[in-house]
């Protein structure tokens, strides 16, 4: 398969199969980039798939703060007695789901007659935690309390719904479904110190980083492309006055400027992804500017001319698509540098804001844990900015290296 494959490529005689055909032949960038994919896939289904389902993983349990990774404990779920409206599956997806019961992790329980007695959890030993009683029925059903649920003689429950009419439920089956509602939980990656689910935490996170290099990076190729294109092609005084611009801007640190519009746009989610897109337009506009003087010289350009093409066709239909080979190479050295910019600026407090997850939150929240016991909950998101970073330079190599036509034969 592999060799019908190379011949197909080959035969095609196209520079775009066989960029794709070197491409894949280099195993650490295809690594990388099933990585990335991977991580694209994960953030994308986010809440479909991890254990705290709620609006940005903020279930907390304050009782269960900095508990290890693998902990496990037993959480008792108590419906609520109000309706939660249900998202569809794409709205939770997308944005979570409120949860339709209370959690309370537990030490014990036992049930006596029509009664749940339970023991919460503490975490210390002895446990010495507070004994509460629940009536069965209130742990086994969302009940309403202008509808009552009314024990018979002979132990059956009759239980008003809310279209009025009236179901029968022996007392074994509520026993039964009470039972259910308490579980054994495990905590893949511990907890924070505010008793959030990391391995939740993480995944959402992971939103950010790919949303702000994606938003920052078609933001710098936009206002990049428009503004390197037009200074090469027309020249001039408009040469001049964009690359005194393009100078300017240059010479300001990217981290200072990033945090000057920061101020500026305030703080929030948006305001990063613009912010950090901003900055990035520079190399992008120098790129494309070397790229297109030197092609606007070229025969099918003049012929372009000579046929009475606009300039604006000339541009975007014969230009820039030869280009596109070192804006790809720059995009992905650009994603790897804007998950760096966003991390730093939810560190120093002035990125994204919470109770959204990031990765740069998530550390500048534990750091101080690096001196305990408790390293892994600054250094697991840091790990997690290296090995994103890496695996986009690593793709940014790859498609540099494939796409390089002096060694394509």
């Amino acid at each position: 398969m592999n060799i019908f494959r190379k011949k197909k490529y080959e035969s095609s005689g196209s520079l775009s199969a066989l960029a794709l055909a070197r491409f894949r032949k280099n195993k650490l960038a295809m690594a990388a980039f099933t990585y990335i994919v991977l991580a694209v896939v994960v953030s994308i289904l986010g809440y479909l798939i991890i254990p705290d389902q709620t609006p940005f993983a903020n279930d907390q349990q304050l009782e269960l703060a900095t508990k290890k990774p693998g902990f496990r404990v037993t959480i008792l779920h108590r419906e609520l007695n109000r309706e939660i409206e249900q998202p569809n599956i794409i709205s939770k997806m997308l944005f979570g789901a409120n949860k339709t019961d209370e959690s309370i992790p537990i030490y014990s329980f036992e049930i006596v007659g029509d009664k749940v007695l339970i023991e919460s959890y503490t975490g210390m030993q002895p446990n010495d935690g507070l004994k509460s009683t629940y009536d069965i029925t209130d742990i086994a059903f969302s009940l309403n309390k202008e509808i009552p649920v009314v024990k018979s003689k002979n132990s059956i429950y009759k239980i008003s719904k809310s279209d009025g009419s009236t179901i029968e439920i022996s007392r074994s089956d509520i026993i039964s479904i009470a039972k259910s509602n308490i579980e054994s939980h495990k905590y893949f990656l511990g907890t924070d110190r505010f008793g959030r689910d990391y391995l939740s935490q993480l995944i959402i996170g992971s939103r950010v980083s790919l949303s702000v290099g994606f938003i920052a990076v078609l933001i710098s190729l936009i206002v990049g492309i428009f503004l390197g294109a037009t200074a090469a092609y027309f020249g001039g005084w408009l040469d001049n006055i964009i690359v005194w611009f393009i100078n300017v801007v240059w010479s300001i640190p990217t981290l200072l400027l990033v945090i000057a519009i920061t101020m500026a746009l305030g703080k929030g989610y948006w305001q990063v992804f613009i912010a950090v897109g901003l900055t990035m337009w520079v190399e992008v506009a120098r790129v494309v500017r070397g790229q297109v003087m030197s092609i606007r010289q070229q025969e099918f350009v003049e012929a372009g001319v000579a046929l009475g093409y606009t300039d604006f066709r000339i541009i975007f239909q014969h230009i820039l698509p030869n280009v596109m080979s070192p804006l790809i190479v720059i995009s992905a050295a650009n994603f790897a540098s804007a998950i760096l910019i966003e991390a730093g600026l939810s560190f120093l407090g002035i990125g994204v804001q919470p109770p959204t997850p990031s990765w740069g939150i998530m550390i500048k929240e534990h750091y101080g844990y690096i001196i305990l016991d408790y390293a892994y909950l600054a250094i697991l998101p840091g790990i997690a900015i290296m090995l994103m970073v890496l695996a986009f330079m690593i793709v940014g190599n790859g498609l540099r290296d494939a796409l390089d036509v002096k060694e394509v034969k």
